[in-house]
């Protein structure tokens, strides 16, 4: 019997207790893979130790990104903990620099932009200027052109779900099987510009990026919860699992 390919998943901190929706292992589980929980330590040798016995990597949702930050965090996201911040970033920095699978997903998405240098709106709906929704046109959020009314992308604000594109050829694309779908809505922040070697692909109707991916195809996220939206989306983790396999 081969060994199933080992996918570390990062947790949430709250007051000293690490945290985990278990979807996010049902979903690993049901794509072939074997869930591993990332320890949330302050020791950056054991994080990396640990990171040696992982094939793939999953960053979950959390709260708040900091860096690159443009505008003021509103007063309904809460700021992640500290060390959790520091855990996911040795984690993440491991793996983007063995080049093995990632799924960033909702903050997972926003942390893989943010080591790479890329910049966040605090409040994608205090943005500084509209957006181009067109995903044939101009990457930067916040250049000026026209787009469609905004959408409301957070499900404490109202927000239930909301119609997404992708950039035909896209990686994105070719996984969800369609360059035009529906995915649900649980965030305030968005990404800006992306950072150095990823590009965004998938992008809401008012223009808020919500998938990235670099040109291997191997770093992948995503600003909705693939795991809350069962068969539709489990393609995203059965190819974390095939990627990781094929890396081992």
């Amino acid at each position: 019997m081969n060994q199933r390919p080992r996918i570390g998943i990062t947790t949430s901190l709250n007051e000293g207790e690490q945290r985990l929706d278990r979807r996010y292992v049902e979903s690993v589980r049901l794509a072939g893979g074997l869930p591993l929980i990332v320890p949330m330590t302050t020791d950056r040798e054991t994080l990396l130790e640990f990171a040696k016995l992982l094939d793939g990597l999953v960053v979950t949702g959390g709260p708040a990104i900091v860096d690159g930050l443009i505008g003021e965090l509103p007063s309904d996201i809460s700021l992640t903990d500290p060390v959790r911040i520091e855990a996911d970033k040795t984690i993440l920095g491991a793996f983007l620099e063995t080049r093995r699978p990632v799924l960033g997903i909702c903050y997972g998405m926003q942390l893989l932009n943010a080591v790479r240098g890329g910049t966040i709106f605090a409040d994608f709906s205090d943005r500084p200027a509209p957006v181009d929704a067109s995903p044939s046109a101009g990457r930067t959020l916040g250049d000026g052109h026209t787009t469609h009314a905004a959408v409301v992308h957070s499900s404490n604000r109202g927000g239930t779900e909301h119609i997404v594109q992708a950039e035909p050829g896209s990686r994105l694309a070719e996984i969800l099987g369609s360059s035009r779908f529906v995915v649900n809505t649980r965030h305030i922040q968005a990404v800006a510009a992306v950072g150095a070697g990823l590009k965004a692909t998938l992008y809401a109707e008012d223009g808020c990026i919500e998938g990235i991916e670099d040109d291997s195809g191997l770093i992948l996220g995503v600003q909705f919860h693939p795991e809350r939206m069962g068969q539709e989306t489990q393609a995203l983790f059965e190819t974390l699992v095939e990627s990781a396999r094929q890396k081992t």
